[in-house]
C-alpha cells in the first residue's frame, strides 16, 4: 500500500506568475551562477584585475607593517589602527578569490586553468599570512594599557575576542621571522601536497555497466551510487571502489605522510608538545571537553550497536558491511526529485523560521546551488562564502536520495549562518568549525524531525528514524572512526613514514573500535578516499562535525522547549559564534558547562529517543 509523497509542499514553494493570475511552479536549475562575481570563469579576465590588485594590496600592507613603529602610548594608535581596518578588507577579498577558485574546481576538476588560478591565490594567501603574522606580534607587544585603549575605540568593539585571540596566539608561535618563512615554504610544500591529493581524485574512474554500456564514474557519483538502496548495486559496486583507490594509494600515502610531517615538525618549533595543540585552539574549545564529549558517547554505544543489528536483520543480513550502513529502509528509499527536495526543505525550515525559509528560498531561485549529477565534478559537498557579494554558493551532487536531502539542509544551514554575520566585521564572522557545523546540523535536524512528525504511517516514519539514526551512527561511530584513526596515525607518522599497508590496517582497526566490532565488512581505504584527511586549512577535520551535531542537538531542545521565540535566539547565538570561545558560548546562550558529561549525555539522548522509538516499531 503505497503512502503519500511527503516530499510534495502543501503550497506553492516555489511560483511563478502567469498571464491569466495563476501560479505556476517553476523548475529550479541544478547548476549555479558563478558569473555574477566574476564573469568568464576561469577564463575571466576580471577575476585576474581582481587578483592583480588583490596582490598589490597584500604587498602594500607588508611594507606598511614593516615600516611601523608598535604604539607606545594609547595617543600613538592613530597612525596604526588603520592597518588592522585594512587587515579586515583583505580578509574579505581572499575569501572572495579563494571561494571562486574553489567553486571552478569543484564543478570540473579537469579545469587546468583554475587549478592555475588555485596557485596564485594560495600565493597570495601565503603573502597576506606573512603580514597578518607580524601583526598579530606586534599586537603582542603593545602593553596592557595600550591594548586597553586599542579595545576601547568604538570601531573594535565587535571585533574584542578576535584581536585578543590574536594576541595570545602570537605568543604561542615563532618569531615572526620564522613563522613568515614556514608560511612561504607551506605554499609549495605543505599546500601542494592537498592539492596532489586533488588532482589524484581526479584521475578516479570506476567502470560500471548501465544499459548494456561500460560507463566510467567519477569519485563523486560513485559515492552516490553505494547509497543505492538496492544492494546488489552497492555489492557490485564497493569492491571496484576498494580497488580504484587501491591503484592510487601508493600516491594518495605520500601526500598523507608529507602533510602529517609538515605539521608534526612545525609544532615542534613551536614548541606544541600534542597533535591536537592547533585544532583545539583553532575550535576554541578545551581538550576537557573534547575529552568529555568522546567518553559521553562511548559510554552510549551499546544501543547504537542493538540498532546496527536491527537494521541488519530488517535487511536480511546477519550483520551489516561497510556499504550497508548508510543503506535506506523501507519507503524513503524512494526517488526524490530536486525540486521536490527543495520545496521539502524550505516547508521545513519555515516551520521554525520564516526567516529561513525565505533565505533557503532565494538560494535556489537565484542558483545558488551546484547540485546536478555529472561526471568530472569533485566528490563530496560543501558551503563557501563570498563576504563582497552577500552571497554563498552550496556544492553537491544531487542523486535522488534522502541523504542528498539533508545535504541540501546541512549545506544551507551553513550559508544561513554567514547571513546572519555578514552585517559584522570581518574578524567578527571568523567562526571555529565546531560551531559553524552547528547551524548545519540544526538545519538538518529541523527537516529531519519534522518529516518524522509528519509521517503518515508506522512504514514511513521508520524509514525516517531510520534515516535520524543513521545521521547519529555517523557522528558518534563512524567520525569517531576518523578520529582514532588520525590520532594513532599521527602517533606512528612522529617516528617516520607510514606505509600505505599500515595505513589500512590503523584504518579498519580504528573503524572495529569505533564501530565496536559491529560490521562484518570494512574499508581499508577509507583514508584514501575521504578528502577531509587531506585539507591543509583544517587539521583533524573530524571531530568538530560529532562537536556540531550534539551542541545543535541541545541547541534544537532548547527551540523545542521555548517554541518559536527561540528563533531570534538562536540568531543571536549564530551571530556570537565568531566572538567567544565554545564553552562561553554555551554559558551565556545556554546555561550550560561543556566540560561537564551533562550537556553531553543529554544531547546524546536526543539520538537515543530515536533509536529507541526504531526498535519499538521494529520489535515484531
Amino acid at each position: 500500500m503505497s503512502s503519500p509523497n511527503l516530499y510534495r509542499p502543501t503550497g506553492n514553494v516555489f511560483s511563478g506568475q502567469k498571464e491569466d493570475g495563476s501560479t505556476v511552479k517553476a523548475p529550479l536549475s541544478q547548476t549555479w551562477d558563478l558569473d555574477v562575481f566574476f564573469p568568464g570563469g576561469s577564463g575571466s579576465p576580471g577575476f585576474r584585475a581582481f587578483l592583480d590588485e588583490l596582490a598589490a594590496r597584500v604587498t602594500r600592507l607588508q611594507e606598511q607593517l614593516e615600516a611601523a613603529q608598535v604604539p607606545a602610548s594609547p595617543a600613538e594608535l592613530d597612525g596604526w589602527t588603520p592597518l588592522i581596518v585594512e587587515c579586515q578588507e583583505l580578509v574579505r577579498r581572499l575569501r572572495q578569490a579563494g571561494a571562486f577558485v574553489s567553486c571552478l574546481q569543484a564543478q570540473s576538476m579537469a579545469d587546468q586553468e583554475a587549478k592555475l588560478l588555485q596557485g596564485r591565490v594560495s600565493q597570495i594567501a601565503a603573502a597576506f599570512g606573512n603580514a597578518t603574522t607580524l601583526l598579530d606580534h606586534q599586537l603582542s607587544q603593545l602593553s596592557d594599557e595600550v591594548f586597553a585603549a586599542l579595545l576601547a575605540r568604538p570601531e573594535f568593539a565587535d571585533v574584542a575576542y578576535p584581536l585578543q585571540e590574536r594576541r595570545a596566539r602570537a605568543a604561542m608561535q615563532m618569531d615572526p621571522a620564522r613563522e613568515s618563512l614556514a608560511g612561504d615554504l607551506a605554499v609549495d610544500g605543505y599546500h601542494a601536497w592537498g592539492r596532489l591529493y586533488n588532482e589524484l581524485v581526479a584521475r578516479i574512474q570506476i567502470p560500471w555497466e548501465e544499459d548494456g554500456k561500460t560507463v566510467y564514474l567519477s569519485a563523486g557519483q560513485a559515492a552516490n551510487k553505494l547509497l543505492d538502496p538496492d544492494r546488489a548495486v552497492r555489492t557490485k559496486l564497493f569492491p571496484l571502489w576498494e580497488q580504484a583507490w587501491s591503484e592510487q594509494a601508493d600516491l594518495i600515502a605520500e601526500a598523507l605522510n608529507h602533510l602529517a610531517g609538515f605539521r608534526i615538525q612545525l609544532y615542534k618549533h613551536r614548541g606544541w608538545d600534542s597533535i591536537l595543540t592547533e585544532p583545539l585552539e583553532t575550535n576554541r574549545m578545551k581538550a576537557e571537553t573534547l575529552e568529555v564529549m568522546w567518553a559521553v558517547i562511548d559510554q552510549n554505544k551499546d544501543i547504537f550497536v542493538e540498532y546496527l543489528n536491527r537494521k541488519a536483520r530488517l535487511l536480511g543480513l546477519d550483520r551489516l558491511a561497510w556499504y550497508d550502513v548508510d543503506a535506506p529502509v523501507g519507503e524513503s528509499a524512494a526517488k526524490v526529485t530536486y525540486d521536490e527536495a527543495a520545496a521539502f526543505v524550505v516547508e521545513h525550515f519555515g516551520r521554525f523560521s520564516p526567516d529561513m525559509a525565505d533565505f533557503a528560498r532565494k538560494a535556489f531561485e537565484q542558483r545558488w546551488i551546484e547540485a546536478e549529477d555529472r561526471p568530472g565534478k569533485r566528490p563530496g559537498g560543501f558551503c563557501t562564502s563570498f563576504p563582497l557579494s552577500h552571497q554563498s554558493r552550496i556544492f553537491m551532487t544531487f542523486g535522488g536520495n534522502m541523504d542528498n536531502v539533508f545535504t541540501l539542509a546541512h549545506e544551507l544551514g551553513h550559508a544561513y549562518h554567514q547571513s546572519v554575520m555578514n552585517d559584522l566585521p570581518q574578524l567578527a564572522q571568523q567562526y571555529a568549525m565546531n560551531v559553524a557545523e552547528t547551524a548545519s546540523t540544526f538545519a538538518e535536524l529541523l527537516v529531519n524531525d519534522a518529516a518524522v512528525r509528519a509521517a503518515r504511517s508506522d512504514e514511513e516514519r521508520l524509514a525516517l528514524l531510520a534515516l535520524k539514526a543513521d545521521r547519529a551512527v555517523t557522528f558518534f561511530m563512524n567520525i569517531h572512526a576518523r578520529f582514532l584513526f588520525e590520532t594513532r596515525f599521527y602517533a606512528e607518522r612522529a617516528k617516520g613514514l607510514v606505509p600505505a599497508q599500515r595505513l589500512n590496517e590503523l584504518m579498519v582497526e580504528a573503524q572495529k573500535d569505533a564501530f565496536r566490532g559491529a560490521l562484518s565488512e570494512y574499508h581499508p581505504h577509507f583514508w584514501a578516499s575521504k578528502l577531509h584527511f587531506y585539507i591543509t586549512g583544517q587539521p583533524f577535520y573530524n571531530f568538530p562535525y560529532t562537536f556540531g551535531f550534539l551542541f545543535s542537538s541541545g541547541v534544537y531542545a532548547r527551540a523545542l522547549e521555548e517554541g518559536p521565540a527561540f528563533a531570534r535566539r538562536y540568531v543571536e547565538l549564530l551571530r556570537d559564534t565568531g566572538r567567544m570561545r565554545v564553552e562561553d558560548l554555551a554559558a551565556k546562550h545556554l546555561g550550560v558547562d561543556l566540560t561537564k558529561p551533562d550537556f553531553w549525555q543529554g544531547a546524546v539522548d536526543v539520538s537515543v529517543a530515536d533509536v529507541k522509538q526504531f526498535l519499538a516499531l521494529t520489535e515484531k
